[in-house]
C-alpha cells in the first residue's frame, strides 16, 4: 500500500474500532459483510468515475480502466 499519506488519529481509531467489531463475526457473517463491502467499493468507484468524467467534460460514459 502506498505510504505517501498519513491517516488522521480519528481514522486510525475508526479502523481499530472496526477491527474489534469484526473479530466477533461468524464466518458466514464475515463473508456476507465482505460481499456488501465490495459492492460499496465498486459503487463508490463508479460514482467517482462518473463525477470525474462529468467534471472533465468526457460525456456520460467514462473511459477509465
Amino acid at each position: 500500500m502506498d505510504q505517501s499519506f498519513e491517516l488522521s488519529m480519528e481514522q486510525e481509531f475508526s479502523i481499530r474500532s472496526f477491527e474489534d467489531q469484526v473479530q466477533h463475526l461468524s464466518q458466514a457473517e464475515a463473508q456476507d459483510f465482505l460481499v456488501k463491502l465490495y459492492r460499496q467499493m465498486v459503487m463508490k468507484e463508479t460514482m467517482y468515475k462518473h463525477f470525474l468524467a462529468k467534471e472533465w467534460g468526457l460525456g456520460s460514459q467514462p473511459h477509465f480502466g
